[in-house]
């Protein structure tokens, strides 16, 4: 079968080719790619910039009076007052890259008047090519998405990314986690949000969650799954969530029930859920902080072996 793709999929497509093509030469030889760290654990490679000029380059040529919002050099291309902005992660999964892990993608969307109506995530990886048109549906290479029908969260596998940056509350998430692994099937944290996204599309994991996000993660993921049938909010429900810097996907069924778990930890929580969120995570954050700082006990007697029988 061959997909009839919007023109604007069509140069997106091309775009993010173009910048597979420059990772998968580079992941021939990792050890030789410079890297630069932009805060504590958060990298960034001469990959990712020349994967990110070639897209920009691509998508100015067809569409140059358009702005551009990418992750490595933010607004400073295109346009600065259109209607229609592409949202850019050259690399998705930078960490996975340089340390060899073959999980990793980009990630472009169109944004006209604040929503987004195109996507592509491409996985350069398996050469898996994810598309959405607002209104005409995802794709994975020929293939139309839906996303899986399990209707119990006990039952779902959900993804989700851990907190790795200075100034993240660890312990809330713990707390948050532990919540959600006593409740379903199993918790993966494959290391790349647009891919996550897009494996919900697919039906392959029935849920994802995240803080801590930018536009550029899930612009082009979320499409896939609303396209897919699914649902995309931040952790109260809300479908406006792609500024606010937390994410929640699923199929509508498992969606809802995640409301119900994760809905305290949103930003937007009552007062009283917001409390109890934070004596959940005072109550055992003593415990391992105690473990963590107590002193090695070095004046214990030492060990004798057992009298002889």
């Amino acid at each position: 079968m061959s997909l009839n793709l919007h023109p604007m999929v069509n140069v997106a497509v091309k775009a993010a080719r173009a910048a597979g093509s420059l990772i998968n030469r580079a992941a021939l030889d990792i050890e030789s790619v410079r890297v630069s760290q932009k805060k504590a654990n958060d990298f960034v490679t001469e990959v990712d910039q020349a994967a990110e000029a070639v897209i920009i380059e691509t998508l100015l040529q067809a569409y140059p009076g358009h702005g551009i919002l990418a992750e490595e050099s933010g607004n400073q291309h295109g346009a600065r007052d259109s209607e229609f902005v592409w949202i850019i992660d050259p690399l998705d999964g930078t960490t996975n890259f340089i340390h060899g892990l073959p999980t990793y993608c980009v990630s472009i969307a169109l944004a006209v008047r604040g929503k987004v109506e195109q996507a592509v995530v491409y996985d350069p990886t398996r050469n898996d090519l994810f598309t959405a048109t607002k209104g005409r549906g995802a794709f994975l290479n020929d293939r139309r998405l839906r996303v899986s029908k399990r209707t119990q969260l006990k039952e779902s596998l959900v993804s989700t990314g851990f907190p790795y940056r200075e100034g993240d509350d660890f312990d809330q998430y713990l707390v948050m986690m532990g919540e959600v692994m006593r409740r379903t099937a199993g918790l993966r944290r494959p290391g790349a949000a647009a891919l996550d996204l897009a494996y919900v599309a697919a039906g392959y994991t029935d849920a994802f969650f995240e803080k801590g996000l930018q536009p550029w993660d899930v612009a082009a993921g979320s499409l896939l799954v609303t396209e897919a049938g699914g649902l995309v909010g931040n952790f109260s429900g809300e479908s406006d969530f792609l500024d606010q810097q937390e994410c929640m996907a699923g199929n509508p069924r498992v969606y809802g029930q995640l409301v119900g778990v994760l809905g305290k930890y949103s930003k937007f929580a009552s007062a009283g859920d917001k409390a109890a969120v934070r004596q959940s995570t005072l109550t055992m954050r003593p415990a391992a902080k105690q473990e963590a700082d107590a002193p090695a006990d070095t004046d214990a007697a030492p060990e004798t072996d057992a009298a002889p029988l």
